[in-house]
């Protein structure tokens, strides 16, 4: 047995219409499939090579913060954290840099938790 990559990151949430306006008005993503109904459904976002998906198809799927996570990827790390904060989005753990990224964890409509990241250039 053989993984060779990540098929998507799931979010499970509450309000499928408030999480949608979330993803896409906030977070800027254009939905890539979208099966179901605008209360019910399973929403696929596209991100290079890899999908976020979220849904409230499942009731046994609850959000959590302490749950999965997905890294997203931002061109301007600084720009969006601001942008974040202007729109009051909840922070579960401040900026702070690494060796090798800049980091820091928000939360969506439901409390899930979601990584704004940046790599920092190669030597």
């Amino acid at each position: 047995m053989k993984v060779t990559e990540i098929a998507f990151t799931g979010y499970p949430v509450t309000d499928l219409p408030r999480a949608r306006k979330f993803y896409e008005e906030v977070l800027g993503l254009v939905p890539s499939w979208v099966n179901g109904t605008d209360e019910k459904a399973w929403v696929e976002y596209q991100i290079g090579s890899s999908i976020l998906a979220i849904s409230n198809m499942a009731e046994e799927w609850t959000p959590s913060s302490s749950g999965p996570s997905v890294a997203l990827e931002m061109d301007d790390f600084e720009h969006a954290m601001q942008e974040l904060k202007t729109q009051n989005i909840p922070i579960h753990i401040e900026a702070f840099e690494t060796p090798v990224c800049h980091i820091a964890v928000i939360a969506d409509p439901d409390g899930n938790g979601i990584i704004i990241h940046k790599r920092k250039p190669h030597d």
